[in-house]
């Protein structure tokens, strides 16, 4: 009895710890479980603030109608294409960061960190102007109505021109997870939701002395609540206690440093652009069927991304992992981290699909009263959940080669399963077969499982260990 009691307490303090964070560990020795705990529990909780941005905008929108969240569906699948770009960077970043920790070089580690702000900037700068001046012309290209594209225009140009926002939250997070500091990242997502929450039914509805901004307002919110989080995490990085602390010299420009960033991150990017591309195209067929079907599809791919970022949280302690690992020489202890952290995944993903599947009317019924709606969001959300014990495997398994800097191979993967498998059967079951939006949550089901099979295969051939970045 006391010995289970002291085994509870143990275990609280470590959570404790976790949350508290502790720069002085070293994830390269001793328990493989506590140094996944360490950096899993943070991680974890940094994606779900992240789904929360995904879920909130939905939830307070969803009262404006069927219209309103067209619009935000329409622009998320767009940004969808900024976050390739910022999570395929943020996959070299976290990559060569741990490498570095991982060989106890922290100079070196704090030098790439500064680039990482100029690789950051430039890209936010090219995008968020894009935004600015094709707002309109993006908003029909992804098939919104003419009511649509009136109500839309000012949401989609806000929420594009704070790209630079999205882009930093990625990729100094990014930072901070590969030097194994993820608390700091944690909490910056934490205070970025934390305003977004109070700010978008302020700003949407004109509560108190607030304008009613509608749909505009939910824009407005999340670049605010994004902005606030990007100060909040330059603050720390610019802190020399900690693992990786930015100094004046490690700012000024090293192009070769910023062209490594580039070269390990293409794959990355690539990788990316392809799953998201590949996801823009699916709300195009989709949009064929009406604002109902898109509105459905948007509410329950929320409310999937509010699930699965937390366990793309687990999959970032992988990454981490397998990066300082390899960086010490160590890729069996790499390796084991992987089989470990998967197990934690796959019960995980069970659990929730689960739930999806069973309560999947009652939840899509908080975010909006269509009848229609409904039944085309519960579709989608059944659908998809079935495979989520694949998707748990798969996600770790591809960040696994991204830690390891080997961004090429999960490409490869993606454009197989999206573009060669889950694009074309998509639009023959949904046109040619008249499944309509049906055939299109089939197809995800079946790609996604599809990569988690040719990813593990890949994965236990080892050519992953011996990448250099």
């Amino acid at each position: 009895m006391k010995e289970h009691i002291k085994e509870k307490t143990n275990y609280f303090a470590l959570f404790k710890q976790a949350l508290k964070g502790d720069i002085k560990h070293d994830f390269t020795e001793g328990s493989i479980g506590k140094a996944a705990f360490l950096l899993a529990v943070p991680m974890v909780l940094e994606m779900s603030m992240e789904s929360i941005f995904a879920i909130v905008d939905i939830f307070f929108v969803s009262g404006l109608g069927s219209e309103a969240i067209a619009v935000v569906g329409l622009t998320e699948a767009v940004i969808t294409l900024l976050y390739a770009i910022a999570i395929g960077l943020s996959m070299a970043v976290t990559a060569m960061i741990a490498r570095r920790v991982g060989e106890k070089n922290t100079e070196a580690a704090s030098l790439v960190a500064g680039q990482t702000l100029w690789a950051g900037l430039i890209v936010g700068i090219t995008v968020g102007l894009s935004g600015i001046v094709f707002a309109k012309p993006i908003l029909a290209f992804m098939g919104a109505s003419p009511s649509v594209l009136e109500n839309g225009e000012s949401y989609t140009m806000i929420m594009l021109g704070g790209s630079i926002t999205i882009l930093y939250l990625f990729l100094i997070n990014a930072i901070f997870r590969g030097a194994g500091d993820a608390t700091i990242a944690m909490r910056s997502l934490w205070l970025a939701n934390g305003i977004n929450i109070v700010l978008d039914p302020l700003l949407i509805y004109g509560i108190g002395p607030f304008p009613e901004m509608g749909v505009t307002g939910a824009a407005v919110a999340t670049t605010i609540g994004r902005g606030v989080g990007v100060l909040y995490q330059l603050y720390h990085l610019f802190d020399i206690r900690r693992r990786v602390g930015v100094q004046a010299q490690h700012l000024k420009l090293a192009p070769q440093i910023l062209s490594r960033i580039a070269r390990v991150s293409i794959g990355g990017i690539m990788q990316f652009l392809i799953a998201t591309a590949s996801w823009v195209v699916l709300v195009r067929i989709v949009s064929q069927y009406g604002s109902e079907a898109v509105a459905g599809y948007t509410i329950a791919i929320r409310i999937i991304i509010f699930t699965i970022l937390p366990a793309w949280g687990l999959s970032n302690a992988v990454a981490t992992l397998v990066g300082q690992n390899l960086g010490a020489g160590k890729p069996e202890r790499a390796e084991s981290s992987v089989w470990q952290i998967t197990k934690y995944n796959v019960v995980f993903m069970v659990t929730i699909a689960v739930v999806f599947i069973t309560f999947a009317e009652v939840i899509i019924g908080v975010f909006t009263t269509s009848t229609v709606v409904i039944n085309y969001a519960t579709d989608c959300l059944r659908f998809i959940s079935y495979g989520y014990g694949f998707y748990a495997i798969g996600m770790i398994v591809v960040q696994a080669f991204n830690g390891a800097g080997d961004t090429m191979t999960p490409t490869k993967i993606n454009f197989l399963c999206y573009w060669i498998f889950q694009i074309p059967l998509a639009y023959g079951l949904a046109n040619t077969l008249g499944l309509g939006p049906l055939g299109v949550f089939l197809a995800i089901t079946l790609a996604e499982s599809l990569m988690a099979i040719v990813g593990v295969w890949i994965f236990r051939r080892g050519h992953w260990k011996l990448k250099e970045v």
